[in-house]
């Protein structure tokens, strides 16, 4: 009897890895994939993209609301500090976050959100927490899908936030 080699993973190793690593089933070949049109391609990374250059100012809105609702003051210092980032980048980030009418500034008061500001962290925290719900639903270690949802909560869009909300109701 002929025994099967197992890449790293479980997966058969003449059914290719590569293939896990593309998003495919192993089962799948090249030639059963074939490459979305470059509009749909591009739209796609566009997508991304935008969720990348959008999830940063998340981020900030987010830590300042939760700062401002804890601490009852939320200064560029300690947002660096809890985004592991140089008090230059918090301030740079905080310009931006003023330059899009999210955030105000007061000399020796801190940062505060506008109300555009806290509707984008009231946003974001639900979509957190949705994400973060699904993740433990499926299985998910708590510190783990809290990591994960890091990341997923800016870059998913509204109806798959949907239908994970659909999917949390119906268990």
């Amino acid at each position: 009897m002929e025994s099967s080699k197992s890449a790293p993973g479980g997966v058969p190793a003449d059914q290719g890895a590569g293939a896990m690593s593309r998003g495919r089933m192993p089962e799948e070949s090249e030639a059963d994939v074939a490459m979305p049109l470059e509009s749909v391609q591009a739209r796609r990374f566009g997508k991304a993209r935008s969720a990348q250059a959008t999830a940063l100012l998340e981020d900030y809105a987010e830590l300042i609301a939760d700062l401002l609702a804890g601490e009852g003051e939320a200064r560029p210092t300690d947002i660096a500090r809890r985004l592991g980032v140089s008090h230059a980048t918090a301030i740079k980030a905080i310009a931006r976050l003023k330059r899009e009418g999210l955030a105000t500034a007061r000399p020796y008061r801190g940062v505060f959100l506008t109300e555009d500001g806290q509707r984008l962290a009231t946003r974001v925290r639900e979509r957190h927490r949705l994400v973060v719900d699904l993740l433990v639903a499926l299985g998910v270690p708590v510190e783990t899908a809290e990591q994960d949802a890091e990341g997923i909560e800016h870059h998913v869009s509204d109806s798959t936030l949907a239908a994970f909300a659909r999917f949390l109701a119906g268990r």
